[in-house]
């Protein structure tokens, strides 16, 4: 299983949500997928194949690394 998504990720689907947005967050990865639409904020269950297949656009989460260097006060 390819691990390529992880939750907190926008990705952009093919065809739009009938809201007009087509960005959806990913809220849970599995065989399912929890999306929740960036537009209207509605949820659904999408299977994995389906999501594989409408890709378009994958948008990684930004990842907190750890405080900045720059932010450290050193003397």
């Amino acid at each position: 299983m390819s691990d390529r998504f992880t939750v907190g990720d926008i990705i952009r689907l093919k065809k739009k949500h009938p809201c007009g947005n087509s960005h959806w967050e990913i809220l849970r990865v599995g065989a399912d997928f929890r999306l929740k639409c960036m537009g209207c904020q509605h949820q659904v269950m999408v299977p994995r194949k389906l999501v594989e297949k409408n890709l378009r656009e994958l948008i990684k989460a930004e990842r907190n690394a750890g405080p900045d260097e720059e932010d450290k006060d050193v003397h």
